[in-house]
C-alpha cells in the first residue's frame, strides 16, 4: 500500500439483527441512524420476539466491513437497543419469501407449474389468464426463478426481503 492512501475495501451484502424494545418509534430511531450515516436500507424484516416486549429487526444492507462495524457500535449505544447481532451468511441461515403473479394463457401454464416444481415453489391460485406463485429461499434463488418468470410476464411481485437466524452460538 502506498503511504498516504487510504485501503479501499469492498463493499457487500450485510445482514445485522437486533433486539430491540417493541415501543412506538424504536423503528424511526434505528432507521434515522441510518439515514443520517448516508446508509440505504436493503431489506428491512421486523416481527416480534420470543421475549415479551421485544422486537426483532434483521436488516441487509451493501457496504464494506469497517463501515457497518463502525454502524453496529453506533445502533448498540440506542437505548432501545438490547443487542446487536451479525448475522454472516457462514454462520446464519438465510432466507427470502415472494409472492409472484405471472401472465398465463392455457398454452403456458403447463410450463410455469412445471417451473415452479422444479424450484420447490408452490402454485397459490391459477385463472384463465395469471397465476400466482410462491417461493422461499435464499434471495440469488429467488432471483434467478424470477428471470426465468420474466419472459411469460411477471404481473406483480411481493418480496418479504432478507431473513436471518445464527444457527448456533456464533459470535461472528
Amino acid at each position: 500500500m502506498i503511504e498516504g492512501r487510504k485501503k479501499i475495501t469492498k463493499k457487500r451484502r450485510h445482514i445485522v439483527g437486533l433486539l430491540v424494545e417493541d415501543q412506538p418509534g424504536v423503528m424511526a430511531k434505528v432507521s434515522g441512524l441510518f439515514a443520517r450515516r448516508g446508509f440505504n436500507i436493503d431489506t428491512l424484516v421486523v416481527g416480534k420476539a420470543t421475549q415479551k416486549g421485544v422486537s426483532h429487526i434483521v436488516v441487509s444492507l451493501i457496504a464494506d466491513d469497517k463501515t457497518v462495524e463502525q454502524l453496529e457500535k453506533q445502533v448498540s449505544k440506542l437505548v432501545d437497543v438490547f443487542k446487536v447481532i451479525d448475522l454472516n451468511e457462514k454462520h446464519s441461515v438465510v432466507r427470502e419469501h415472494c409472492l409472484l403473479k405471472v401472465s398465463s394463457t392455457a398454452k403456458t401454464r403447463k410450463d410455469l407449474v412445471n417451473i415452479a416444481k422444479l424450484h420447490h415453489a408452490e402454485v397459490l391460485n391459477m385463472n384463465s389468464d395469471s397465476i400466482i406463485i410462491e417461493i422461499l429461499g435464499d434471495p440469488e434463488k429467488i432471483n434467478n426463478f424470477l428471470k426465468l418468470a420474466q419472459k411469460y410476464g411477471i404481473k406483480e411481485v411481493s418480496r418479504t426481503g432478507i431473513n436471518a437466524m445464527q444457527w448456533g452460538n456464533n459470535k461472528k
